[in-house]
């Protein structure tokens, strides 16, 4: 049966779908699993998204991707990656990065081993520990799979742990089934995208039907921005900052509603002009399941769109169905995964 490691990724189904003669009628699904819980899952498929009841359910399993990415598309994607999210101290060991950032975020603060180490793999690995020693760290690895998977494999002997699967999902711009008002906005300039959307059967959350909800991009993130990042990542030392604005194409969305800050995200532009990369996409408890999150992809998107990138990003871990399906609708698959690994302590 399926777990959720498995969202995110393509699956098959057979499910009963009726009763002839005493026997039962059976019929498959393909598509990719972007929600899975007690009672349902849900798949999209080539026709849409697919609902099935856990108790209609015959047999379900991975397969494989339709097609793997090549070993140079995952190795671009990951430098671009890297670039949108600058850790303020860095080093090299051959072709592989080595990042640190007082410890801020998992990706800032890991080695990403692709390409050549210049040197044997158990001794590439030996020398990652020592750098991150000489930071005062924790040795972290990140092993995108399943280019990495040697690297995988020689961390398992030394036994490395490794924290949940995270999907690394790309998407054309401009996305799919845009929401809001028509036009995108300038960078510094508002937009009133109208009410946000409403989703029925959500009882525990403050309507915003009659506020009126503005998005605006700025260069730089404000303090209220800052405070709610803090709040998502437990604090912003002087590296977080860094991290966040120390790229080159850089735009921070503010979600206002009726004035209030409650919702935030950032666009970065990176990959010789290609990639748009979306992070802390962030909405506050009050105003959750109304379609801000939405409005905030949408505008950054607009932006990235507007000074050429091609293509969007984003990681999101694989247990968090709810933002998989989200940007399942938005047209985002899953590229490859990560997962990251910690040193034995």
């Amino acid at each position: 049966m399926l777990r959720q490691q498995d969202v995110g990724h393509r699956i098959v189904v057979r499910r009963i779908v009726g009763i002839r003669e005493g026997r039962p009628l059976f019929s498959d699904a393909l598509g990719e699993l972007v929600e899975l819980s007690e009672t349902h899952l849900t798949l999209a498929t080539a026709q849409g998204q697919v609902r099935v009841p856990v108790a209609q359910v015959h047999r379900a399993k991975r397969v494989p991707p339709t097609r793997r990415p090549t070993a140079a598309a995952v190795v671009a994607l990951e430098r671009a990656a890297d670039e949108a999210w600058p850790a303020p101290t860095r080093g090299r060991l051959g072709d592989w990065l080595l990042r640190a950032a007082d410890g801020w975020t998992g990706r800032a603060n890991s080695a990403l081993p692709i390409g050549d180490p210049d040197r044997p793999l158990p001794a590439a690995v030996d020398a990652v520990e020592r750098w991150y020693a000489e930071q005062g760290q924790p040795a972290l690895i990140n092993t995108p799979l399943p280019l990495a998977a040697p690297v995988g494999a020689e961390l398992d002997t030394r036994g490395w742990g490794s924290r949940p699967p995270t999907l690394v999902q790309t998407a054309r711009l401009p996305l799919s089934a845009p929401s809001g008002a028509g036009r995108t906005p300038r960078s510094g300039s508002p937009t009133t995208a109208g009410s946000a959307d409403e989703q029925p059967g959500v009882a525990d959350v403050a309507a915003l039907d009659h506020a009126d909800v503005v998005i605006e991009l700025a260069e730089a993130p404000s303090e209220a921005w800052l405070a709610v990042a803090a709040g998502r990542k437990g604090g912003l030392p002087d590296a977080a900052r860094h991290v966040l604005t120390a790229v080159d194409q850089v735009r921070f969305a503010h979600g206002y509603a009726d004035g209030t800050l409650m919702a935030i995200g950032r666009g970065t532009v990176t990959g010789q002009g290609r990639w748009l990369g979306l992070s802390l996409i962030e909405v506050l408890p009050a105003a959750r399941r109304q379609g801000l999150a939405r409005r905030v992809i949408d505008a950054l998107a607009g932006w990235g769109g507007g000074v050429g990138a091609t293509h969007a990003f984003l990681q999101v871990e694989q247990h968090n169905a709810a933002a998989v399906a989200l940007y399942q609708r938005l047209g985002f698959t899953t590229h490859h995964t990560y997962l990251t690994r910690v040193a034995p302590g």
